[in-house]
């Protein structure tokens, strides 16, 4: 169910989505469950249900339609996209995203992206993405894992000040630096993974001046020591198998990242996983974890990224200064996480 809400999304996730969930699952009704938030056709939350049964679907089906239609009444998003800003800078995703071929009914009649109607919701064929998750093994796994992202995320949102660009910037990075830590042990290849994602981003949005880094780096001299000293801590919690020592939210989040790193492992060894190519013209089989982990771990980041609203800016702009971080070996001193 795609349900276009062009404002804030929290509200929706926590007094809306979450409870859904939580009562299909409680009631066994659910097999499967996450959410992504979305541009295209305009704002939106992507929201897949998989009933346990073919039998629960119906009730799956009801449950999540008087629920959306319900919070859609009585708390509309009162901002139309087409009046606006968002409106040009959704246009420019669109330019970059979809060559002139490939918009299909994307496009209306004016050359511009077709925008649906705010406060409403479609049925629309889930896709899984078998290229970017390594096959049929590979998408099973990030879905498991994406019920745990997006469980966590509308938890964060209902008990955390993340409306605050601090608290949200603060708690993404944390989340990045278990996320890497966990599946990239090496300080080397956890600094090179890092630099190669923000180029990745700023290689995707040429010529916009969307990712920077110019004055990325202007904050990089306040921000270094005290991300510095997180990052260690992390670390070595993770290396030192104490997660005991994290705080509840980011003990949790690194257990499930540890047991996600050791299912991905076993595909990869099992020759599980299949890729498509970069240039999309082949399937690679990939066996080796140390190629399949880094190719795994950069869709799993952003998309807990994307569930938390935090845009692709602040996402290229935390991986490059924690890159920087690691590089510089700027940790300040060690001290103990409360």
């Amino acid at each position: 169910m795609h349900i276009f809400y062009a404002a804030n999304p929290q509200p929706l996730l926590v007094n809306c989505v979450g409870p859904l969930i939580a009562g299909l699952k409680d009631d066994g009704l659910l097999a499967g469950h996450f959410f992504i938030n979305y541009w295209l056709e305009g704002p939106h939350v992507r929201l897949r249900l998989k009933p346990a049964t073919e039998e629960a679907t119906p009730e799956v089906r009801r449950r999540a339609e008087e629920s959306v239609d319900a919070f859609l009444r009585s708390r509309p998003a009162l901002y139309e996209v087409d009046s606006g800003f968002l409106n040009e800078f959704y246009n420019a995703l669109f330019e970059i995203e979809f060559p002139e071929g490939d918009r299909g009914d994307f496009m209306g009649d004016d050359g511009r992206m077709r925008l649906r109607p705010n406060n409403s919701r479609s049925y629309e064929p889930y896709e899984p993405e078998y290229g970017k998750y390594g096959g049929p093994a590979g998408v099973a796994l990030a879905e498991w894992h994406f019920a745990h992202s997006s469980d966590l995320v509308i938890d964060a949102l209902g008990t955390m000040n993340l409306h605050l660009r601090t608290v949200l910037l603060g708690t993404s990075a944390q989340l990045m630096m278990v996320m890497a830590g966990c599946f990239l042990a090496d300080d080397d290849e956890l600094a090179d993974y890092l630099e190669r994602y923000y180029e990745f981003w700023h290689r995707a949005f040429p010529g916009t001046g969307f990712i920077g880094s110019t004055e990325y780096d202007r904050n990089y001299a306040e921000m270094a020591p005290r991300l510095g000293r997180r990052f260690d801590e992390i670390r070595r919690a993770i290396a030192t198998d104490r997660l005991d020592r994290l705080p509840a939210f980011l003990r949790g989040w690194a257990a499930h990242c540890l047991e996600l790193r050791e299912k991905a492992v076993a595909l990869a060894e099992a020759g599980e996983l299949v890729f498509r190519s970069w240039d999309g013209t082949r399937d690679e089989q990939v066996t080796d974890p140390a190629v399949a982990l880094p190719l795994l771990l950069s869709p799993y980041m952003h998309m807990t990224n994307n569930r938390l609203h935090v845009t692709i800016r602040d996402e290229a702009y935390l991986s490059h200064i924690l890159g920087r971080v690691l590089r510089s070996g700027t940790r300040g001193t060690t001290e103990a996480v409360s």
